[in-house]
């Protein structure tokens, strides 16, 4: 009896040790938690290759809009068929997607509220197809549309041409431009971080796509024909067009190169892209990767279209973007972090002169 008693004591005891055991090992999982590792990017789904942005990238001027971004129901993002994530010439890419708008600011890229065209966040856009499609690259250009406002400017370039009277254009906002460009860098390295953002929720890391920031070119040079100078061409002073070239584009791209840097993107510099093919700049337009002043005259008489009549003036033209997707496509096949699209001997553009942020 005492035996039995002694190993019902003995049995409870090591009872008691092993719930013990237990309930220190599950404190142990509840307070660190094994590490799950990410899902990882969608398998069995498209390879495709996004774009966001502003009208560098939707495809203003290329023409061949998407009847959904041509002024329907007040949609004016004009993204086009002809646009440079188009003409990669990638291997193993399904599908090309652009989300970009024209005239979008960098909030409007960026997750939040903020509206262009009636369209909402691209970054929010792009983090829902991240789920169902296998992003590869995307490809950003964003900036131009914040603090430098450039079609604005351009715009104010023209307005100091027709009235002789006006002070030139550069000479208004030069001395204020690299601000501008300034409080434009932190609003681009954010639209970045939510990119980055989306693609993490999606499940991708940082090495699982490649993230390109593209800057900007001038559209239209100081050495344009003197005959094209006018209302049927490029009506600038020579001055501001010097400006353009020498001082606000280079600027431009210092603070676009800056935001690579901060978000760890890949840079792809056009700034020198379009050398001799800016606007005005060949007696035959169709030599030329920029668009004119251009007018839809038909747009003018309909009262919901006029304003938007001049809207693809002084941007890449169908041209312009095939040579800029062709730099970008060769770009992606490099592992530079960073080129510039320089005409090769071909004449067509390819990444050169790495120049490291």
């Amino acid at each position: 009896m005492m035996r039995s008693t002694a190993m019902v004591r003995r049995y409870r005891w090591h009872a008691a040790v092993l719930l013990l055991v237990l309930a220190m090992v599950g404190s142990f999982f509840f307070l660190f938690p094994t590490a799950q590792p990410p899902p990882g990017p969608p398998t069995g789904v498209p390879r495709v290759l996004v774009a966001l942005g502003d009208s560098t990238v939707s495809g203003e001027a290329a023409g061949d809009y998407t009847p959904d971004t041509d002024g329907k129901d007040g949609d004016w993002c004009h993204r086009s068929v002809n646009a440079s994530i188009h003409h990669t010439g990638l291997r193993g890419i399904e599908e090309t997607i652009n989300l970009a708008c024209s005239g979008a600011p960098s909030a409007q890229v960026a997750l939040g509220d903020v509206k262009q065209y009636t369209e909402p966040s691209q970054a929010e856009r792009l983090g829902d197809l991240a789920k169902r499609k296998r992003v590869v690259a995307i490809l950003v250009a964003v900036g131009a549309n914040d603090d430098p406002a450039f079609s604005h400017v351009l715009s104010d370039c023209v307005q100091a041409w027709l009235d002789a009277g006006k002070k030139s254009c550069s000479a208004g906002v030069g001395e204020q431009w690299q601000s501008r460009v300034d409080a434009m860098v932190p609003k681009v390295n954010r639209a970045l971080a939510d990119i980055r953002t989306v693609m993490t929720r999606a499940g991708y890391g940082n090495d699982d796509y490649q993230l390109v920031l593209q800057s900007y070119a001038p559209p239209v040079s100081p050495d344009l024909r003197p005959e094209l100078r006018n209302l049927n061409g490029c009506p600038f002073r020579v001055e501001d067009l010097r400006w353009v070239r020498e001082s606000a584009v280079p600027q431009i791209t210092a603070g676009v190169r800056q935001a690579a840097r901060d978000s760890g993107a890949r840079l792809l510099d056009i700034s020198r892209a379009g050398l001799g093919r800016e606007a005005c700049a060949r007696e035959n337009p169709a030599e030329e990767w920029f668009s004119r002043l251009s007018v839809r005259w038909t747009d003018l008489s309909d009262e919901n279209r006029e304003g938007h009549a001049l809207q693809e003036s002084f941007h890449p033209n169908k041209a312009g973007h095939e040579q800029f997707g062709r730099c970008l496509g060769e770009f992606l096949g490099t592992d530079s972090r960073a080129a510039a699209c320089l005409p090769g001997a071909d004449g067509n553009l390819h990444p050169a002169n790495s120049i490291g942020p």
